[in-house]
């Protein structure tokens, strides 16, 4: 998938030709309802995007957006709407966080409103030291990916997520979008 939770996830903007391979690593880590405690609540959201990926480009993209976020199910689930404005259209997505308490990971898919018949293969995660890590193995353009999204909460009023493909299985990452999340309420 190629942007999941903030995901990834979170703006509709999701390249097409992604489809999910086999199973991705789980990173080490913790899984706990409060994991994305500090995601609550209205953010807006500075997104920065590779205009092409796996290119070697450096030409980024940068549009505004907004989230919020909520907490269902007593902290099992963590959901988010976000909104987008890019290249003169409006763009809705939704975030959707599962904690799988059994399997010790969160499960993190996208979904986007410019296609509500299909959600995104879904990324496994983790938190350690702040960070949530999460992985899935995917094809974008024909070649098979290791994808990776990263949450972390910056402070009280600012997060991050980034997401970032692999070609040589998590040798090297190629980051290919970020949003920068500052709260509003």
């Amino acid at each position: 998938m190629l942007m999941k939770g903030a995901a990834l996830t979170l703006a509709g903007l999701a390249a097409p030709g992604l489809a999910q391979e086999t199973a991705a690593p789980l990173p080490e880590g913790t899984a706990s309802r409060t994991d994305f405690d500090y995601f609550l609540g209205t953010w807006q959201v500075e997104h920065r995007r590779l205009r092409q990926r796996l290119a070697g480009s450096t030409d980024w993209e940068e549009f505004p957006g907004r989230t919020h976020c909520q907490q269902l199910f007593g902290g099992l689930v963590n959901l988010n709407e976000s909104i987008s404005q890019r290249g003169g259209r409006t763009s809705y997505g939704m975030g959707l966080r599962a904690l799988d308490e059994p399997g010790g990971r969160w499960v993190d898919w996208y979904l986007a409103a410019s296609d509500l018949s299909k959600i995104d293969p879904p990324l496994y995660g983790r938190f350690a030291g702040g960070v949530g890590t999460f992985y899935s193995r995917e094809t974008y353009e024909g070649r098979p990916v290791l994808v990776r999204g990263q949450f972390s909460s910056v402070s009280d009023s600012e997060a991050r997520w980034d997401q970032a493909f692999s070609t040589d299985e998590g040798a090297t990452w190629e980051t290919n979008w970020v949003m920068r999340y500052l709260r509003t309420a």
